[in-house]
């Protein structure tokens, strides 16, 4: 199994996982001309995509979804609060999941959770090839013990760290966007995304990735500092999926 992103950051989400050949996108917040484009960085096509999982409907998330399943005759995944967030209706190819329940697609294993976030049914993702498992966790505002739970033995991370708190505070943002962003159906911030990862059992992890950092409310260097404060690593191996340039593959 190996992973990459297309993009990470308000301007939009997408991305990759591959077992056996075949891939799935999880979000697509990027236009199909950017998300072919970026694929061919990746050396995969939209041919190459078993399915986009969604994980909920936010404009950076799910805004590129239907034009390119439509454009390629993708099967779409997601709950259906979210399905019920498509603006100008449903992809052709659309199935319910269940954000409580295990499901299979091509030769992955995904196990959906549900979290704290203003949308409408927002669930995100672990998957596993049946050796190893990724736990991708964006878009939510506080931590719960059911992810927590879902996310240990994990052997990659990809974590959101949205924002620091003090830059938040003194930013351009109006005060109900900071509350927002802030809150409890909001975004994580550096110090909670490493109190997460603080909270897990660490043994088999190979890969810790930050997740949707803010432009504006957040640097990567911070980002870093402080999950590698709670891994005891040199914050260069912490990784960061970036708003244009991405990540390109991780093994596992």
């Amino acid at each position: 199994m190996r992973f990459a992103w297309l993009g990470s950051g308000s301007r939009g989400n997408a991305a990759l996982v591959e077992a056996d050949g075949r891939c799935v996108l999880i979000d697509c917040g990027l236009g199909p001309k950017a998300v072919e484009g970026r694929l061919a960085r990746l050396g995969r096509t939209p041919q190459d995509i078993e399915a986009i999982l969604v994980t909920h409907e936010h404009s950076d998330h799910i805004g590129g979804v239907a034009p390119l399943a439509a454009r390629h005759g993708i099967r779409v995944m997601a709950t259906p609060g979210t399905a019920r967030g498509f603006r100008q209706g449903p992809p052709p190819r659309l199935e319910y999941i269940n954000p409580h329940e295990t499901f299979a697609c091509g030769a992955l294993e995904i196990t959906p959770m549900p979290v704290p976030h203003d949308a409408r049914e927002p669930c995100q993702f672990v998957l596993s090839d049946g050796a190893m498992r990724l736990g991708i966790v964006t878009d939510l505002g506080k931590v719960t013990a059911h992810v927590i739970a879902s996310l240990r033995g994990c052997d990659a991370i990809a974590l959101e760290c949205n924002h620091d708190v003090a830059m938040l505070a003194a930013g351009p943002y109006s005060a109900a966007l900071k509350r927002r962003v802030g809150g409890d159906l909001g975004h994580l911030s550096n110090d909670q995304a490493a109190g997460l990862l603080g909270a897990l059992d660490m043994a088999r992890l190979r890969h810790v990735i930050a997740l949707h950092l803010s432009a504006i409310n957040n640097s990567p260097e911070l980002a870093q500092a402080a999950l590698a404060g709670v891994l005891g690593c040199p914050p260069g191996e912490v990784a960061v999926a970036e708003q244009q340039a991405g990540l390109d593959w991780r093994a596992l």
